[in-house]
C-alpha cells in the first residue's frame, strides 16, 4: 500500500488565540512579520511537510484574537485533538492554539463562516492603564454611554454598509446583517461586542471610533442612521486604534462542521 493512501489528506481546522502586538496582522506578508507565518512554520515542523493555513478573518497590524479560525490540509497522522499539544511547545507565547479538528474535504474557514463576533475595548479615565495598554485604546475625556448604546442599536438589522469600510476595501457587496451588539462599562472599563454575518475593511474599527465621538457629545447618536441614508463616510467618525479591537468567536453551523459520516447519522 502505497504511503498516500497510507495517510490520507485530511482538512484540519484549528481555533487560535493571538496578542496581535508584535505582528504585522494575520496574513503573511513581506514586509513584516505575521501570526499566519509562525503557524505555517510550526505546523510544517510538526506536520514534516510544507503546511499553508487559511484564516477565517484577516486581522491588521496590532489586532488581538481570542477566536481566530483557521483550515489546512496534512498526511500527518497526528490526532486533530492533538494540534494544541504538539504546536503550543513550538510557539511563541503571544500565539496559543485551543482546539483541532477534522472537517469536511470542502470545508472553508474564510467563506463558510456563519457569524463573527468582535469586541472593542476602551480604558476611559484621566491616565492610561500599564497592564492594558496594548488591549485597551486609552481614552482620556469622560464618555457617556448611554448615547453610544443608544446609536450601537441602530445597527442591528440588515443595512448598507458602505459608509463603514476604510479606502482598500474590496468586499463584492456592502449589505450587512448585525444580529446582537452590546456596550457595557465597568469602573473605567468600557466594552463594545458586536455579532453578524460578515464585516467590512475596518468596519468594527469605524464604528468604535464613532461611537468615542458620540461619548464626547461631538457627534450626534443619529450618526449610524444619517450614514445608513447618505452611504458618506464622512456621516462617520474616525478609525479607531486597532489595538483595542479582539476577534473574539468565529461561528460555524453543525452542518458546515459535520463529516460525511455524521451527516449520514443525522439524515438517517
Amino acid at each position: 500500500m502505497s504511503e498516500t493512501a497510507q495517510n490520507p489528506l485530511r482538512r484540519i481546522l484549528l481555533t487560535i488565540e493571538y496578542d496581535g502586538t508584535n505582528y504585522s496582522g494575520w496574513q503573511r506578508q513581506y514586509n513584516g512579520l505575521a501570526v499566519q507565518q509562525v503557524l505555517e512554520e510550526a505546523l510544517t515542523k510538526a506536520c514534516g511537510e510544507s503546511i499553508t493555513v487559511t484564516g477565517a478573518s484577516r486581522t491588521d497590524a496590532g489586532v488581538h484574537a481570542l477566536g481566530q479560525a483557521c483550515h489546512f490540509d496534512t498526511r500527518s497522522r497526528i490526532p486533530p485533538e492533538k494540534y494544541p499539544f504538539v504546536l503550543n511547545t513550538m510557539l511563541p507565547r503571544d500565539i496559543r492554539v485551543h482546539t483541532g479538528r477534522e472537517v469536511p474535504a470542502e470545508f472553508h474557514a474564510r467563506f463558510m463562516t456563519g457569524k463573527k463576533t468582535y469586541t472593542y475595548r476602551i480604558v476611559n479615565s484621566r491616565h492610561g492603564s500599564g497592564i492594558r495598554r496594548n488591549t485597551h485604546v486609552h481614552v482620556p475625556v469622560p464618555l457617556d454611554t448611554a448615547p453610544m448604546l443608544r446609536a450601537a442599536q441602530t445597527l442591528l438589522g440588515t443595512h448598507d454598509f458602505a459608509a463603514f469600510q476604510a479606502s482598500g476595501g474590496t468586499a463584492k457587496t456592502t449589505v450587512r446583517t448585525m444580529h446582537s451588539v452590546n456596550l457595557t462599562r465597568q469602573g473605567d472599563e468600557i466594552v463594545f461586542t458586536i455579532e453578524g454575518d460578515a464585516f467590512l475593511y475596518n468596519m468594527v474599527r469605524i464604528i468604535a471610533g464613532t461611537l468615542i465621538e458620540i461619548g464626547h457629545r461631538r457627534r450626534g447618536e443619529d450618526a449610524f442612521l444619517q450614514a445608513f441614508d447618505t452611504l458618506d463616510r464622512l456621516a462617520l467618525g474616525v478609525t479607531a486604534p486597532p489595538h483595542g479591537l479582539e476577534l473574539t468567536k468565529v461561528h460555524y453551523t453543525d452542518k458546515a462542521l459535520a463529516m460525511p459520516e455524521a451527516i449520514r447519522w443525522h439524515e438517517d
